[in-house]
């Protein structure tokens, strides 16, 4: 049978305070709305919509490739929302998916859960429903006294006795596709808020002795629906815990899963160490057998086998196999590290690519630069790339050595097995095999320093 799907996710959400669409905020890394539709994905359905209304642009700028879009132009309810999407599915036969787009825990297994729950039953709707320690603000279900559906009552218009029911409405449902736009037509807005309810349709299927089914979730996290940013930061928890968790099952150590933060697209290989105080961002690859030590951030980047990250900064770049940077190194974007190459403690490399077996030790700045192989830089080494408007870059061949407090001006190229002499400015292409000397001739004045402020004498 035909799936479908329709996500909601019009609603300006209020309670976050925020410019920002209520479903474009992040948990992981991740808008919560492309959490949704990921899990979405993994059911395969016929077709999907996504219902958009608030800052509908930007909500429609985050969708993925083939995901169809009705824009809600007022928000007047769930069951309007759901109605909106009659053009593209009133007269499709299957089964429709329809979640809010603020669910960003549940996961695609519970998504297959419950479909293969409504077919089991053969049932016309089935309700996700959760047992919640505080049911304070869900829907209540009202199950009769043979423990059937009889009604979703919500929270502003429950009696004394539905609220003190602890089964809840996730908001997530399943419903025969046919049947459940027939009965959007029939819905009205005589409730509390004056909204068209999608649970409305339940009583409706119930007045036609028709099977309305609840799927109850065997976790109850995943039902979190984020209306603020308390809940926000309580689906961030869960689903760092979930995603530290898959990792360590896959051969990962988190010496600190507690304070270890790795966002939902990063990519681990096992028997590679994580010490505490790590964060990991974006769509970052790490290898196997990589060391990441306390402190480290890395960001859109990938790191190979075999390499270490000592408390460093990586972003955009790629450090290949047997790699290794820091302590306090920061690779900034378009860095790549070749095989073997050493990048030490307070050294910056942006936009450069540093050849096999090369070295920067130690407080150095490396930009705009192409570097060949086994190349030693010496400590306060700077390539001086910008002239205060323009980028240059800066050439150095296999097997050149950089001297200390070398500063290289760019646009220029140093040769194959060349030196610059320890303290030199570097103005003019150095050949290869050269020892360029580019700083001005010691004099000593002898009996001097005793004319000079900071004198004391013997």
């Amino acid at each position: 049978m035909n799936k479908f799907a329709i996500v909601l996710a019009a609603g300006k959400g209020t309670r976050m305070k925020s410019a920002l669409p209520k479903v474009l905020h992040k948990v992981a890394g991740k808008t919560m709305l492309g959490h949704v539709l990921q899990n979405v994905s993994e059911i395969e359905t016929a077709k999907r919509v996504v219902i958009v209304g608030h800052e509908a642009d930007k909500v429609i700028a985050t969708l993925p490739k083939g995901t169809q879009f009705v824009k809600q132009a007022e928000q007047l309810g769930t069951g309007h929302a759901v109605r909106i999407a009659a053009d593209l599915l009133a007269n499709e036969d299957g089964a429709t998916l329809v979640i809010a787009g603020d669910t960003p825990l549940i996961t695609g297994e519970t998504l297959q859960a419950l479909f293969d729950y409504h077919f089991e039953q053969k049932a016309t709707a089935t309700i996700l429903t959760a047992i919640a320690p505080n049911p304070t603000g869900y829907g209540r279900i009202v199950r009769g006294s043979d423990q059937s559906v009889e009604k979703i009552v919500e929270q502003k218009d429950a009696n004394d006795f539905e609220k003190n029911i602890t089964e809840i409405n996730t908001g997530t449902y399943v419903f025969d596709n046919k049947a459940l736009f027939k009965a959007l037509g029939e819905i009205t807005t005589d409730n509390a808020q004056g909204e068209y309810y999608l649970t409305d349709v339940i009583e409706i299927f119930k007045k036609n002795n028709q099977t309305v089914a609840a799927h109850i979730l065997g976790n109850f996290e995943e039902s979190l629906g984020v209306n603020d940013r308390v809940a926000l930061s309580q689906a961030e928890a869960t689903m760092r815990t979930r995603i530290n968790r898959t990792h360590m099952v896959n051969g990962v150590t988190l010496i600190d899963p507690a304070t270890t933060y790795i966002e939902a697209d990063v990519i681990i290989e096992p028997e590679t160490i994580i010490e505490g105080n790590v964060t990991i961002k974006g769509r970052t690859f790490i290898g196997k057998n990589v060391l990441i030590t306390n402190g480290s951030r890395i960001e859109n980047s990938e790191i190979h086998s075999d390499c270490e990250v000592r408390n460093s900064t990586i972003e955009g770049s790629r450090m290949s196999v047997g790699s290794n940077a820091g302590p306090y190194a920061h690779l900034r974007t378009g860095t790549v590290l070749s095989e073997e190459v050493h990048v030490g403690n307070f050294v910056e490399v942006k936009g450069s690519t540093l050849g096999k077996g090369t070295k920067a030790g130690h407080l150095t700045y490396i930009g705009n630069a192409t570097v060949g192989e086994k190349v030693n830089f010496g400590a306060g080494t700077i390539t001086a790339n910008f002239d205060g408007k323009n980028k240059f870059n800066t050439e150095i061949d296999d097997f050149a050595f950089i001297g200390s407090n070398s500063t290289i001006i760019a646009p220029l190229h140093i040769g194959k097995n060349a030196l610059t002499a320890a303290g030199s400015v570097v103005t003019e292409d150095v050949p290869d095999e050269a020892v360029e000397i580019g700083r001005g001739k010691q004099v000593n004045k002898l009996g001097r320093a005793k004319k000079m402020p900071h004198y004391r004498g013997q």
